[in-house]
């Protein structure tokens, strides 16, 4: 669901805007999807193609390749239903994964990021007692 290795290129990169730049992802992302939602239920073809942009590209910044593939997907469905005139009914199953899949990225990457959540061990072991104040 998540590259964790370009979420860490990313939040190095970003340094201390990191949580700021996240928050704006889980902001827009969260209207985007609404977007999505709605212009699928009005089948409103042209509606859906900047919203999954959006997702699809926001998400593969922070590594949520899971996300950013769904979004992909109801992104290019949509252009080539413009092209063709004919609406992308064929993506509902798509975008009724997408809130679902948007909801369980942002808890990841939030878990990922909250300074009291546990964290992975560094250097491929856990620490234990016996390691507590050792340099």
């Amino acid at each position: 669901m998540i590259d964790w290795t370009k979420f860490a290129q990313m939040r190095a990169e970003l340094g201390a805007n990191f949580v700021r730049i996240l928050g704006y992802f889980r902001e827009d992302g969260a209207k985007a999807v609404a977007q999505i939602e709605e212009a699928m239920h009005n089948k409103d073809t042209a509606a859906l193609v900047i919203p999954s942009h959006t997702i699809k590209s926001e998400a593969r910044q922070f590594g949520a390749e899971l996300l950013g593939q769904l979004a992909e997907e109801i992104e290019f469905a949509a252009r080539s239903a413009l092209e063709s005139q004919l609406f992308p009914d064929h993506m509902l199953p798509h975008v009724a994964r997408l809130r679902p899949t948007y909801d369980e990225t942002i808890a990841r990457l939030e878990k990922e990021t909250n300074p009291l959540a546990t964290r992975r061990p560094s250097f491929g072991r856990a620490a234990s007692n016996q390691d507590f104040g050792r340099l």
